[in-house]
């Protein structure tokens, strides 16, 4: 079982001509409940933050304005991942196997990226390839 989990949220875009990706949250988890409820948790503050709701009395009349139909629902998408306990799910177990996580969701102008990896994975395969090395 691996105990310890980098947990990673990036937007990514174009700037200049060129890909960046802004770095939106990074968390050590402690546990693999962890892990997953900050992954949820990043993909619920993203979808709130794309998609708020109209009627809030924070934003003026006329603020929000819907996108085209042919633009991916990023918000959405986040949101029906979060409620998905059958994903999440996959997702843990993937996670307690040892291996890399990534979801990724894209609208018209931006990515965004999670990422979630076992700490003890990464060690481990930083050490395989100086257990392979002859020593002559």
């Amino acid at each position: 079982m691996h105990d310890e989990f980098l947990c990673h949220v990036t937007a990514y875009g174009m700037c200049g001509g060129q890909r960046i990706g802004v770095p939106l949250g990074t968390y050590r988890a402690p546990t693999l409940a962890l892990a997953l409820w900050w992954l949820r948790d990043r993909a619920s503050w993203i979808a709130e933050r794309l998609d708020p709701l109209p009627e809030n009395p924070r934003f003026p009349r006329g603020a929000l304005v819907p996108v085209a139909d042919t633009v991916s629902d990023v918000p959405a998408l986040l949101r029906a991942w979060c409620a998905d306990v059958v994903r999440q799910e996959l997702v843990a177990d993937e996670l307690a196997g040892g291996r890399l996580v990534r979801i990724a969701l894209q609208d018209d102008t931006t990515e965004y990226e999670l990422l979630a990896e076992s700490i003890d994975a990464l060690r481990m395969q930083r050490t395989v390839p100086a257990l392979v090395v002859p020593v002559a």
